[in-house]
């Protein structure tokens, strides 16, 4: 295999597991189902506001805040963070567990 070749195959590669990544991450942020009760009384802080924001920036949330602009990037898109109602509730649901657990 030529050199140019054994390149692009190899870019192809990082690529390919790039996106693989991005995408598990993705899934695995928020509870579309809208059946976390159990899920998110487990969760700290920290991570009840990444599973909240997260729900946002996959529905093109615009953010404003340097922290979620640095963890899920200044690009906004329609529908511009207005979510279905399953996804309401679940947002309500992270918003509850926020306040009982005193987060800021």
């Amino acid at each position: 295999m030529d050199e140019p070749t054994a390149r692009g195959l190899a870019a192809s590669a990082i690529i390919l597991l790039i996106s693989s990544m991005v995408l598990a991450t993705d899934a695995s942020a928020g509870d579309p189902d809208g059946g976390g009760v159990d899920y998110y009384s487990q969760l700290s802080c920290e991570q009840l506001w990444y599973e909240r924001n997260a729900i946002f920036a996959r529905h093109g949330y615009c953010f404003e805040q340097p922290r979620a602009i640095a963890t899920f990037g200044s690009g906004c898109k329609p529908p511009y963070g207005k979510l279905p109602n399953n996804l309401s509730r679940v947002v309500r649901d992270i918003k509850g567990w926020e306040k009982r657990r005193g987060c800021r």
